[in-house]
């Protein structure tokens, strides 16, 4: 004999895996931070410093780190709500994957395209991408459903556009123009292979 699971469960299910990966997510930038106090900021000599050998290090390192406690403050709730969002709608793999794409991005092209003695620190490429991920990915999969979550997050995060250029001394939008870029590159390969998975099953 077997019980059948109530249709309620598996969103419920949903829910709950969104919120562990953003709450965790964020829990980790915090935590890294709290190590980077106690060690007088020293974590944050390993970000992206371009055209240095020792700088590429930032490519694995520069999107959990911080330059104090109100930059990382700025990233928690956005950190958060995106990464709940992707998993919520498509998955922890989903996640997993356009996260990877934005990471690699962000860190080579920052580290290609950045200043000459700049240090290049924080999720906010993770930010950008998630959200140009998010606003796109939709049209690539023909999905209606993710065109509509798109609309609601290009609603809500749009303004941030503004972050990919150089307005604002200090803030690197290097770091935010090529995150949002790996979020497209996410968008195109992710959307596309959605896509081509729903009308293979289809045609089964």
């Amino acid at each position: 004999m077997t019980i059948e699971p109530r249709p309620t469960e598996k969103p419920r299910s949903r829910l709950v895996t969104a919120a562990i990966f953003g709450g965790g997510f964020v829990a980790l930038i915090w935590i890294i931070e709290i190590l980077d106090a106690i060690t007088n900021q020293r974590l944050d000599n390993n970000g992206v410093r371009p055209w240095t050998v020792d700088g590429l290090w930032g490519i694995v390192f520069a999107p959990v780190l911080h330059t104090d406690w109100a930059h990382l403050i700025s990233n928690s709730v956005p950190a958060f709500v995106l990464t709940f969002v992707i998993v919520l709608s498509s998955g922890t793999t989903r996640w997993l994957e356009a996260t990877a794409i934005v990471w690699v991005t962000a860190g080579v092209g920052t580290w290609l395209i950045g200043g000459l003695n700049t240090n290049h620190v924080g999720a906010s490429s993770l930010i950008f991408g998630w959200v140009a991920f998010l606003v796109l990915r939709g049209f690539f999969a023909k999905k209606l459903s993710e065109i509509a979550i798109g609309l609601v997050i290009g609603a809500v995060y749009g303004y941030l556009i503004w972050g990919v250029l150089p307005t604002t001394p200090g803030v690197s939008w290097q770091g935010h123009l090529c995150g949002a870029i790996g979020g497209v590159i996410a968008a195109v390969i992710l959307g596309r292979r959605s896509a081509e998975q729903r009308d293979a099953t289809a045609r089964s």
